[in-house]
């Protein structure tokens, strides 16, 4: 009988195991907000290449145009969620400051390829002056 339960605790563990690329560090963080890039915290966000860092919805944003008409919205708070300062971004990489770790701002991998990505948002641009953020 023990062996039986051992067999099946270990399966229930094996099948818990996020397989997920990302591996999901960020449960129950929901968001869905509208800007309106005409505001002027949005300047910069105005010409691809630009970014800018945003509270919407209570949390710390970076919002990075990548072209015309393609944006990456990223949550500044660290995926390993033991550090409390936000990451910054450096033109190309998002950085946690506690562990200096490295997250590619294209899609939030980490760049040494190991733990979780950086909370990614999804973005609708509802018209030329508004975005929808939200996950």
């Amino acid at each position: 009988m023990k062996k039986i339960i051992i067999i099946l605790f270990a399966v229930l563990l094996y099948n818990c195991t996020d397989t997920d690329d990302n591996n999901n560090c960020f449960l129950g963080v929901v968001l869905n907000e509208t800007i309106n890039l005409s505001n002027p915290q949005f300047i910069n966000i105005q010409v691809p290449g630009g970014h800018t860092i945003a509270n919407i919805g209570g949390r710390n944003l970076i919002i990075i145009r990548n072209n015309t008409s393609s944006f990456k919205v990223f949550d500044l708070q660290c995926p390993e969620r033991d550090c409390t300062s936000p990451m910054t971004f450096d033109g190309l990489k998002l950085i946690c400051p506690c562990s200096g770790k490295e997250y590619n701002s294209l899609n939030g991998s980490p760049i040494d390829g190991e733990g979780c990505f950086a909370l990614e948002y999804n973005v609708i641009q509802v018209s030329n002056t508004a975005l929808q953020i939200s996950r």
